[in-house]
């Protein structure tokens, strides 16, 4: 009997025992820990909904010329100080107006908040700025950007301001102490000549050239001969004086065939009088160098000797002249600043503010700075 109960006292207090452990095995469970962890490590690989920078696609009318090389790195340099995400593109020629139209395409079939354009053809790109505009995607014209445009998706243009431009050369032929003494000194009997060479009057940029330096031109010859300033030449430009004692005299090429500006320019160099000639783009270099012996005729003791030139744009001669100091100076547009200036402009069209067209300015340069690394990024072949 004792022993019987000895045996179920034993029994209980095992049973029991095992009824104690089990809550705690119950606490033990994965489950609820799992669903613990998890949650906060959702909650740190969840990236905000703005976390990805705004995304700009800039398309060139080219890619391999340094031109648009020098645009590039401008724009690229404004993507890093903005944070945003560029893609700058464009054909490998300017004559590629659909290859441009398919890349344009491609880019805005990724939702971009805003796109930098240099049209290589407004009317082939319409369809695209039509698109833009019912999608409310801000358009930035650089360089020449989108002549014309219709749609009302172009909403500012960041480019040379050709007027202005051309009026550094007039500053700068202001500034050669030569040149003014012969302003000076010049009568209705012996009158100076300051020629300016165009390769046409129709383009927009050289003809804004053309008309930028001669206003600026007129404007410091008549600090020097009053009311005895005269513009001939052309219709377009033409303002006559009598008894002018300073002709700024508009030669304009019959054709832009090199042979025609060589012509044009031989014409100038002719003149009686002649004190200084402007060339307003890398043609009309081309023909006046052609005209002197490839700028030979300009060195010290050459015919031209006395000449002061300037010209517009760069290129290979134009630099050998400038280097050799057969041309006082020429002015260059600024690459860098059209690309700079195009990013910069896109993103405060994408956050919505008011943009407006913006000059991206003119660099002088001649043989004492062309070398200088400010400089030489903008002075292309």
């Amino acid at each position: 009997m004792k022993k019987l109960v000895v045996i179920l006292l034993t029994l209980g207090m095992v049973l029991s025992m095992f009824a104690c452990a089990a809550p705690a095995a119950t606490t033990e469970e994965p489950a609820p820990a799992t669903e613990a962890t998890e949650a906060p490590a959702a909650e740190a690989t969840e990236a905000p909904a703005d976390a990805a920078p705004m995304y700009i696609p800039v398309m060139a009318k080219g890619f391999q010329h340094q031109f648009w090389q020098a645009v590039k790195t401008g724009a690229e340099a404004a993507a890093k100080d903005l944070g945003v995400e560029i893609y700058f593109d464009g054909p490998a020629s300017e004559t590629e107006i659909d290859a441009q139209v398919n890349m344009v395409k491609n880019e805005l079939a990724k939702n971009p908040k805003a796109i930098a354009l240099a049209a290589l053809s407004t009317e082939a790109v319409t369809e695209i700025l039509e698109e833009c505009a019912e999608k409310g995607i801000p358009v930035i014209g650089f360089d020449s950007g989108v002549p014309d445009d219709k749609t009302g998706a172009v909403k500012a243009t960041a480019s040379t301001n050709n007027e202005n431009a051309a009026a550094i050369a007039a500053v700068k032929f202001g500034e050669n102490a030569d040149l003014v003494a012969k302003m000076q000194a010049a009568t209705p009997e012996n009158p100076v000549v300051i020629g300016c060479l165009s390769q046409d009057a129709v383009s927009a940029s050289v003809t804004g050239r053309t008309t930028g330096f001669v206003n600026k031109m007129k404007e410091i010859a008549e600090t020097y001969q009053p009311g005895k300033v005269s513009v001939e030449g052309h219709t377009k430009w033409e303002a006559k004086v009598d008894g002018a004692a300073i002709i700024i005299r508009v030669e304009v090429s019959a054709t832009t065939e090199a042979t025609s500006l060589q012509t044009s320019a031989n014409s100038l160099l002719a003149t009686k009088g002649i004190a200084a000639i402007f060339c307003s783009n890398e043609g009309a270099v081309v023909g006046l160098l052609a005209a002197t012996a490839d700028g030979e005729d300009l060195a010290d003791g050459g015919k031209y000797a006395d000449l002061v030139v300037a010209g517009f744009d760069a290129g290979t001669a134009q630099k050998n002249a400038i280097r050799n100091g057969w041309f006082y100076g020429s002015v260059t547009q600024d690459p860098y600043q059209i690309g700079y200036k195009a990013v910069e402009l896109a993103v405060k069209a994408a956050n919505g503010e008011a943009v407006a067209d913006v000059d991206t300015g003119a660099q002088w340069y001649n043989a004492e700075n062309i070398d200088n690394p400010d400089i030489a990024l903008l002075v292309y072949d």
